[in-house]
């Protein structure tokens, strides 16, 4: 059954739906929640909370469901997710293959870049990834 998203109010209700999405690798869903998730509160709404399993996920719902239709809400998705607590501890731990699905999204928007993000933004993001 499709997972009915709502926008979340605090961390607990993030975490939740994150659970859940994680549980189904439901990437239709996650790019649901990432939709009407304003990028500034992921931090917040994230805590100590991100794992490789959500990094990932995040990942590929944003490369399969958003970044076609709007790269600029995916560039500011990544920007504040390397913001997030654990981030760098998420990223020393992918793998080769994982580092290159975060590569295919950065080169995706890239191809699709728009005015919300400049080309120099998007490879100062690059290094902060690790790319």
């Amino acid at each position: 059954k499709k997972l009915y998203i709502s926008e979340p109010s605090n961390a607990y209700d993030f975490g939740r739906i994150i659970n859940a999405v994680n549980s189904n690798k439901d990437k239709a869903a996650c790019a649901d929640l990432l939709t009407i998730t304003d990028p500034k509160k992921l931090p917040v709404l994230l805590t100590n909370k991100l794992e490789g399993e959500i990094f990932l996920i995040f990942i590929q719902a944003l490369e399969y469901y958003i970044v076609g239709k709007d790269p600029g809400l995916v560039y500011q998705h990544l920007f504040y997710l390397s913001k997030v607590e654990r981030f760098k501890v998420v990223l020393a731990l992918l793998s080769k293959n994982e580092k290159n699905q975060v590569q295919q999204l950065f080169d995706l928007l890239s191809e699709n870049q728009n005015n919300q993000y400049s080309l120099e933004d998007l490879e100062s993001l690059k290094k902060v990834y690790e790319l």
